[in-house]
């Protein structure tokens, strides 16, 4: 029997590569899991490489109507939710002055606000289940005032680190467990696209193990915070980010 049998798993941003490499791993494990992503395209085209009881939904996590309807899709045709990936978000490098309210507004709103609204519309059912887990994806950026990103986005993943502590308080005595990763320079287009050949070799000199995380490095930190044996991890940020921060 497989970790992880008979449960309902929700992945945001499973149409990247950090979010498929997570979704994978939870199906290895037994999982049925629910693909959320914003481009449905690109989503379904992913889905089809997966194996195991799955289903794709298209939503914008920034609206708490859309994620409210999602989530009673996915417990119609899964089950209820027993685990929460929220790893969906958008990055910002711009600094302070030079950061709009639109992007401002949008950044807070995909990186903050979705992981609310799907937190919130799971914890019931978890409750319910007395068992649960919640993974939220933050930042080495969180941890550092920006140095891997702009203000919003460090805000934002900011923001996600303390609901991590929220919920992990509220729910630590009902079975549900609530933590998060700082990842740093996973290998995924939204870091390695905007590299030249210089910056890359520069950049990699600043990493300890001299190296980029790969996606699946990051998708066994999700895989054993979902399972059963992390029961008595809660509130924790797990650093993934080659000795870039140690604390």
């Amino acid at each position: 029997m497989a970790a992880l049998d008979g449960r309902t798993a929700v992945v945001t941003g499973a149409a990247g590569t950090m979010g498929l490499a997570a979704a994978r791993v939870l199906l290895e494990d037994g999982a049925k899991v629910a693909l959320l992503d914003v481009d449905r395209p690109r989503l379904e085209s992913v889905a089809r490489f997966l194996r195991g009881k799955l289903m794709t939904v298209a939503c914008d996590i920034a609206n708490a109507v859309e994620v409210k309807r999602a989530c009673e899709s996915i417990e119609e045709e899964l089950g209820a939710v027993g685990i929460l990936v929220n790893n969906a978000g958008i990055l910002s490098n711009h600094k302070a002055e030079a950061t709009t309210d639109s992007e401002w507004r949008r950044v807070l709103a995909v990186n903050l606000d979705g992981a609310f609204y799907l937190s919130r519309a799971v914890l019931p059912g978890m409750r319910k289940q007395g068992w649960g887990r919640i993974v939220n994806v933050s930042s080495l950026a969180a941890k550092t005032g920006g140095l891997t990103a702009g203000t919003a986005y460090a805000a934002s993943k900011g923001g996600l680190a303390s609901l991590t502590f929220s919920l992990a308080r509220e729910m630590a005595g009902t079975g549900v467990t609530v933590n998060a990763i700082a990842p740093a320079y996973v290998k995924t287009p939204m870091v390695t696209d905007q590299l030249n050949e210089q910056q890359r070799r520069a950049l990699l000199a600043t990493i300890p193990v001299g190296r980029f995380c790969e996606p699946e490095e990051f998708a066994h930190a999700v895989r054993f915070l979902c399972s059963p044996h992390a029961g008595f991890v809660t509130g924790e940020v797990l650093d993934v980010n080659g000795g870039l921060q140690m604390d």
